[in-house]
């Protein structure tokens, strides 16, 4: 950095001099209006069209559905949400949805305490050992998270005998918590919104929050500053598996079973709601709201084109990804800033 020439671009943001005052072009507030605010303002307009195109869309029964199909996305989202803030991606949600939709079928037969525990505590493992491993021994997270997928489809495919056996919701009390609802708006949205509040606590009003954050930005220099690095790191893939887990297990109460095919690529639609709300891929900026906005719009999304007649669902697929490119280059065009540049 130059002590007495003016503040230089840098590969991680502008750099300014010591005692500089802090300028931000259009172009960056633009950006950082765009990152905070994108997702929830395209679900606006998005909701307004689907009042204007189809009468059925707005009804307190179809919009219960939406939260509630949205839910199961947006529990795991929480969890992505550290994980990326972190500078890290975690590749193994989606079969540990899975693995712990099925987990939860299975251990229903013995009572709903068991039902519930038994895929946290499974998925948790895979967490806290994906975790331990990339701490330590300071591998890429996407190769070890790779193969805690593999590891987690692996045993979900034991367990059900290559996906011939389909296990059984056995426990009624189970079954209502995936399948009850308060106005039109389903037991999982609910628990969504108190994991949710919970989630905004520790990331934006704790210490390990600020950590998390450090880390994203810069993980050296976190270290530096006495941040307790590997143990965060694990338990923010700790706090992912445990939520996938939790997901799984929800969506296999609201189902009655533990369906094995539904959640296979999930890792790829709660990237992308991660970063449609407006979490950076780098690391270091990102917020939970935003994470929330983005499970939201892809499910509208998915209901709007089950609405329109002679359009298959899994075109879904193609207005989610165009949804996460124009996000991506429109990042790119405002210049990509974080809250954190100077």
């Amino acid at each position: 950095m130059d002590a007495d020439g003016p503040g230089r671009d840098h590969p991680r943001g502008r750099v300014r001099s010591p005692g500089a005052p802090v300028t931000t072009t259009t172009r960056e507030r633009a950006g950082s209006l765009f990152r905070r605010h994108g997702a929830l303002l395209v679900l606006g307009a998005l909701l307004v069209i689907g009042t204007l195109a189809f009468d059925s869309f707005t009804t307190p029964a179809n919009l219960g559905n939406i939260a509630t199909a949205s839910s199961f996305l947006a529990i795991v989202a929480v969890g992505m949400t550290f994980v990326i803030i972190s500078g890290g991606i975690d590749l193994s949600v989606g079969s540990l949805f899975v693995l712990g939709g099925v987990l939860a079928a299975y251990g229903s037969r013995y009572g709903v305490v068991v039902a519930l525990l038994l895929p946290l505590v499974v998925c948790g493992v895979f967490g806290l050992v994906q975790g331990v491993i990339i701490a330590r021994t300071r591998m890429a997270p996407f190769i070890v998270t790779l193969a805690g997928l593999l590891a987690a489809r692996g045993l979900m495919l034991s367990l059900t005998d290559e996906g011939a056996t389909t296990y059984l919701v056995e426990d009624d009390l189970f079954a209502s918590i995936g399948q009850g609802a308060v106005l039109d708006v389903g037991y999982p949205f609910l628990v969504m919104l108190a994991i949710l509040a919970v989630a905004v606590v520790f990331l934006q009003r704790t210490g390990f929050g600020q950590n998390v954050y450090a880390i994203g930005g810069n993980e050296d220099a976190a270290a530096l500053m006495g941040v307790p690095v590997a143990r965060t790191k694990i338990v923010v893939y700790l706090t992912s598996g445990l939520l996938a887990g939790l997901a799984g297990a929800l969506n296999a109460a609201r189902l009655s079973s533990g369906v094995t095919i539904l959640g296979i690529g999930m890792e790829l639609d709660v990237i992308a709601a991660v970063v449609i709300g407006g979490t950076l891929l780098t690391g270091g900026a990102g917020g939970l709201g935003g994470t929330i906005a983005g499970a939201l719009l892809l499910g509208v999304i998915q209901n709007l084109i089950n609405q329109i007649p002679g359009l298959s669902s899994s075109f879904q697929q193609v207005v989610s990804g165009a949804f996460l490119a124009a996000v991506v280059i429109t990042h790119r065009v405002l210049g990509g800033v974080r809250d954190d540049d100077s």
